[in-house]
């Protein structure tokens, strides 16, 4: 389908909002979430369920503060944005309660999406909530964040999120055009990049780290999000947030910002959440048969084809699969620890209850829990 019938048969909507698209000098730009809510109910009244990624809460509160810049430890952004965090929900709340929509608080960290029963309770109560018609605004739970359960920036946790609900379409909202060919407040022949079908490296090159002062994630991010949504069958849009009636001229179909082209295929909901949100913990690695006959064939990963393990993980992490050449292979689930795939690698199933006098599973990774990323052929 083209770009016009994609968005236009979207039901499932989730839009990211940056800070520097929802603050202004003073504090919160109200007149810019008043405008986009005010889109946001249009969509709604067409049917469509509208799920908000917003950005702004650290920002909100540290001009809400009145600190001179923006606040660098840990425990300084936690405090800041327990201040801006109620003044952010309730610009929401007040711009789309004349419409007689409501709005519901979700913070959610890292460690939430990691832990599967977390997820899936997540993944309920946002369904159900979509069901009630109330509009679910996400942020990071900036509060109690430390930086090894931080998602990284909002653009990751957008993209997270709408693989989680199986949006239908990625809307990121920011405070410039769209993905250029170099940075246009720098070059002004800088073109835009209307239309991606594949995220290569020339196209990375494009996607220059140039982040605002109020938000933590630049275009090189937004890549990344759109890498996240795009292989799981999701497409994406970067746009101006700042723009008037900029929904409603993207749900209208007309050629505004970048549009990233879905993949064909979309992986399950559980793979997905192998994939992009579980960290592995170590490295299995496999000769070249193995290696074939997961990506060729979509086998399941035997003993007799490890060659190596490296880290430390136990039954049930994610762990990488690469090849002799370190080459990432894929990501899975294993059903054993790493220092009982170092006692049985290179064996047959039939060997392994000898060996460890117990087995857990003919298979190290099941194909069912198991991500290919390598192409074959």
């Amino acid at each position: 389908m083209d770009r016009k019938s994609i968005v236009q048969r979207a039901k499932r909507v989730a839009v990211k909002i940056g800070s520097n698209v929802l603050t202004a000098e003073t504090g919160l730009n109200t007149i810019a979430i008043r405008r986009i809510c005010d889109d946001i109910a249009e969509l709604i009244r067409e049917g469509r369920q509208v799920i908000i990624v917003s950005s702004g809460a650290i920002a909100s509160g540290f001009r809400k503060l009145g600190l001179p810049e923006r606040p660098r430890t840990i425990q300084e952004k936690q405090a800041t944005a327990a201040v801006g965090q109620s003044s952010l929900i309730q610009a929401y709340e007040e711009s789309l309660a004349p419409y007689g929509i409501t709005v519901a608080q979700v913070l959610l960290t890292a460690d939430d999406l990691a832990d599967r029963r977390r997820y899936l309770n997540a993944n309920n109560t946002i369904n159900t909530l979509l069901v009630w018609k109330v509009v679910p605004v996400i942020n990071e739970n900036d509060t109690v964040s430390v930086e090894e359960l931080k998602f990284g920036d909002n653009d990751n946790l957008a993209a997270l999120i709408a693989l989680m609900v199986e949006a239908d379409l990625l809307v990121n909202l920011t405070d410039i055009d769209g993905l250029f060919d170099c940075d246009p407040r720098e070059n002004p022949t800088a073109q835009l990049i209307r239309v991606v079908d594949e995220i290569d490296a020339e196209l990375e090159a494009c996607a220059l780290k140039s982040p605002g002062t109020l938000g933590i994630g630049g275009m090189a991010s937004k890549v990344d999000a759109a890498r996240k949504a795009t292989e799981a069958g999701i497409p994406m849009i970067i746009a101006h947030g700042l723009k008037r009636h900029i929904l409603e001229h993207i749900f209208k179909g007309l050629d505004i910002g970048t549009f990233f082209l879905p993949h064909e295929r979309r992986l399950s909901a559980k793979k997905q959440w192998i994939l992009n949100i579980l960290k592995p913990q170590g490295d299995v690695v496999v000769d070249r048969g193995a290696a074939a006959a997961l990506v060729g064939k979509g086998k399941s990963l035997l003993p007799s084809g490890i060659t190596a393990v490296h880290g430390d993980f136990g039954t049930g992490e994610a762990v990488r699969v690469v090849d002799d050449d370190r080459g990432l292979v894929g990501v899975g689930l294993t059903n054993y620890t790493s220092r009982e795939i170092e006692a049985i690698k290179g064996l047959r199933t039939s060997e392994v209850e000898e060996r460890l006098g117990y087995k857990h599973s003919d298979e190290v990774i099941h194909r069912d829990n198991l991500v290919v990323t390598l192409k074959a052929g």
